[in-house]
């Protein structure tokens, strides 16, 4: 039985168990750690099956996050704010405690990248539960987050949420023109579908750093292309968020941070 694993469908294109061994590995610690394909029909069940056999820690990817988040009593802050769990911890007295670690994962990716300073100014597109889930850590570091999406209402909702933290305003599709940024990030699903977010070419030159929240194997996703043809030379996926979120699990498993840039060095040449 495994004591960790990943939920979530479709789950067999999931790098997370790859990850945590190599976690494992650096760290020292001996723990089995799998992956379980669950709906939201079935996904209750599967989980309460996985903590009464033995399971310690999971986590949660989609389409699982925000019904994760309905499920638990015992939230972290982080998790509050993003309205979403991606990572699970059974407590001593047996209760689940349901944190998110995106938002720290991509601060802690961007931050190793070089691409960030208190103060920087950030672009985020889109405005579902992916950018809702890392828009607090980017405020609480000091950056300014400018949000676009294609339906503004949803864009003024988000950013009314989070106006109390920091600085954050609304600019619609059709002003974008006008923007100037340190850094863009792609927080749409467009991606998935081979798409891109509908953005004006002027948003892009080459002091403009480009990051896409979605990766692919092998090829620059879509988004990371089309930076590159309007002149950017600092561009980069998401598998460091990726690896970042999963290193915060980790230390919240096992309260030792592993090294995401080590682990990365591993994973990149094999995708």
């Amino acid at each position: 039985m495994d004591s960790f694993a990943v939920f979530g469908n479709p789950i067999e294109h999931s790098m997370s168990p790859e990850i945590y061994s190599f976690f494992a590995e650096e760290t020292g610690i001996t723990a089995s750690y799998g992956k379980r394909l669950a709906t939201i029909t079935n996904f209750k069940i599967i989980l309460e099956q996985f903590f009464i056999s033995g399971g310690m820690g999971a986590n949660i990817t989609m389409p699982l996050k925000e019904h994760t988040f309905m499920l638990c009593k015992n939230l972290t802050k982080r998790a509050t704010v993003a309205g979403a769990v991606n990572v699970l911890k059974k407590q001593h007295d047996g209760s689940l405690l349901g944190d998110n670690t995106d938002g720290i994962g991509l601060l802690a990716d961007l931050q190793r990248l070089g691409w960030l300073n208190i103060g920087s100014k950030i672009l985020l597109v889109g405005s579902g539960g992916a950018a809702r889930g890392i828009i607090f850590p980017l405020l609480t570091f000091g950056c300014q987050i400018i949000l676009t999406n294609r339906t503004l209402l949803r864009a003024q909702k988000l950013a009314n949420f989070f106006h109390n933290i920091g600085n954050i305003n609304v600019v619609p599709f059709n002003e974008l023109c006008t923007v100037q940024s340190d850094v863009i990030i792609n927080a749409t699903s467009a991606g998935v579908y081979g798409k891109l977010p509908n953005l004006p070419n002027s948003l892009i030159n080459s002091s403009v750093s480009c990051y896409d929240l979605f990766y692919q194997k092998d090829i620059d996703t879509p988004f990371i292309r089309w930076c590159k043809e309007q002149g950017a030379v600092r561009c980069s996926d998401g598998l460091g968020m990726l690896v970042g979120q999963a290193a915060y699990s980790f230390l919240l498993w096992h309260n030792l941070l592993p090294s995401i840039s080590l682990v990365l060095q591993k994973i990149r040449p094999n995708m």
